[in-house]
């Protein structure tokens, strides 16, 4: 991966939000896709928290003797990580949701919900997940879960898109003045072009004039 996970969580604030944050540049002419496998989507996964490194270390050795299996679970990750993310942008944008992008949530949210146990703990009950030793989409159940979540919470008006670099991300700030997915990165580089721009506008400005009228541009030569 181009880009630790951990960073990818902190700076969209929510796991939902940090999966669609793994292409990077997404406004770009040529954005960078993160995952590029399976085995990919497991240490993802173990990094933002949602699979232990037991499971993650299973899962793996799982994949090697079910290689078609944990292809398609892939192809399925990245389209949900795609229907994810249209989601969240056009609420962003305050556009609304294209049907078929919530059709297909639900429909994953259905499977995942499907597999919901309750279980019984030293201190007495939790959730927990049928079946998931054997599971390789596993992942996905509480990837959808947690969109679900966040789509129904008060936290939902706080979802905003960098407008450098394209990523999701939570906006937690006290007057909800955040704009960029960090400032060492977007806001940066906008500050940067800003400071370019204007200085290139100074230049023109200061151009000696002819007596014709005409702006002469000088090459820096004497």
């Amino acid at each position: 991966m181009g880009i630790h996970a951990h960073t990818l969580e902190l700076i969209g604030g929510e796991v939902c939000l940090a999966f669609t944050d793994t292409v990077d540049w997404r406004k770009s002419d040529h954005p960078q896709e993160l995952l590029a496998s399976y085995s990919d989507l497991v240490s993802w996964s173990q990094d933002v928290g949602i699979l232990t490194g037991e499971d993650a270390e299973r899962l793996l050795q799982q994949a090697k003797c079910r290689q078609p299996e944990a292809g398609a679970v892939f192809e399925r990750a990245i389209a949900l990580r795609e229907t994810i993310y249209r989601i969240f942008t056009a609420i962003a944008d305050g556009q609304p949701l294209a049907p078929d992008d919530l059709e297909m949530l639900n429909d994953a949210l259905s499977e995942a919900s499907a597999r919901l146990r309750v279980v019984p703990t030293m201190e007495g009950f939790a959730w927990d997940w049928a079946n998931r030793d054997e599971a390789l989409d596993q992942m996905l159940w509480q990837i959808v879960r947690l969109a679900a979540g966040l789509l129904t919470s008060e936290k939902l008006d706080r979802v905003k898109q960098c407008p450098g670099c394209g990523w999701l991300f939570l906006d937690q700030s006290r007057n909800r003045s955040r704009r960029w997915c960090t400032m060492k990165v977007c806001g940066n580089r906008a500050k940067s072009h800003r400071h370019y721009e204007r200085k290139k506008r100074q230049r023109v400005t200061d151009q000696p004039v002819s007596a014709a009228g005409i702006t002469t541009i000088s090459n820096g030569q004497e």
